[in-house]
């Protein structure tokens, strides 16, 4: 059995009345972590396991870090995770509630990753949050259930970070005969790699991220994910930080999950209304990645600091 379950996917009535669509939601933030990362981050500890490594290093801004201590200590193998600086003090606690070793270093996870790297021996498996085949391939079996189900959807909407979940979806999609459905890929300003780095054609390193949505806090998205731009039908759309936490706090009320803003991001593709990328599609699929990094009451006082939405 896979360390993540599958699950549920909803026909949202109040987003379907809000946008005049069909909306489907995939809701992996039901995860065991509360979000998506373990399927793809399961799946590589269960096969650096097999291989034999005893122990796993990984560096996140929070969700994969949660996922890879939960897989640890699901397999019997002890885990160390290195997260930035602006990683939130909830999700260090939900790291180390899995048993994990923390430690906080650096101002970004640039940083943390260059200090998870030199912790490596050869015993150790290093546990990439966002940037590895087999989280891909993991992550793609969110689109598999999706298929199994029988439902037609015409679209993909997906947060984008690092890339990984972006480069899962577009597996899942070419392995279940539907290279051609487009992916929506939303970012929100401040931490939007992947939208320069189509605007400029190349990949490019972010000077720092400004967002709340720090679990989308790549400064430069993996190459993968830049790659499938270029090949594949991948619509960039940009959001603000107050349109991804208003969209949390209303898919709260809307549907009794609480998620992060990194997921707000893909929400507030629909809540916002302004969103043109959207517009020809009819049955879209959101991916509610989830996130366990944040709470209510963060989410609260992140809203009250953004400027005015007329400002």
């Amino acid at each position: 059995m896979p360390l993540h379950l599958q699950t549920p996917l909803l026909h949202s009535r109040p987003l379907s009345l809000r946008t005049g669509k069909n909306v489907w939601l995939k809701l992996d933030a039901l995860q065991p972590v509360g979000s998506f990362k373990l399927r793809g981050i399961g799946a590589a500890c269960e096969a650096h396991a097999a291989a034999g490594k005893t122990r796993f290093v990984s560096s996140s801004g929070g969700n994969a870090g949660i996922a890879v201590a939960y897989a640890g200590r699901q397999l019997g193998i002890p885990v160390t995770v290195v997260v930035p600086e602006t990683a939130t003090a909830h999700a260090r606690r939900l790291i180390e509630q899995e048993g994990a070793s923390l430690i906080v270093h650096g101002a970004s996870w640039q940083e943390a990753n260059e200090r998870a790297l030199s912790l490596l021996d050869a015993d150790t498996a290093f546990i990439h949050p966002f940037d590895d085949p087999m989280l891909w391939s993991g992550h793609a079996s969110l689109i598999d259930e999706v298929v199994q189900a029988g439902i037609a959807f015409d679209a993909v909407v997906v947060a984008v970070g690092g890339g990984g979940l972006l480069s899962g979806v577009v597996e899942g999609l070419r392995r279940n005969g539907l290279a051609d459905l487009p992916v929506i890929a939303v970012e929100t300003h401040g931490a939007d790699s992947l939208a320069q780095a189509m605007q400029a054609g190349q990949r490019v390193v972010l000077p720092s991220i400004a967002s709340v949505a720090t679990s989308l806090g790549a400064k430069q998205v993996c190459a993968q994910a830049f790659e499938l731009s270029r090949s594949h039908d991948i619509r960039s759309q940009v959001v603000t930080d107050r349109a991804a936490l208003e969209a949390c706090l209303q898919f709260l009320q809307d549907h009794r999950l609480l998620v992060e803003p990194a997921c707000g991001a893909a929400l507030a593709a629909l809540y916002d209304g302004a969103s043109t990328a959207l517009a020809p599609f009819q049955s879209p699929l959101v991916v509610v990645c989830g996130g366990a990094t944040a709470t209510h009451e963060q989410l609260q006082t992140w809203l009250r600091a953004q400027p005015d939405a007329a400002s």
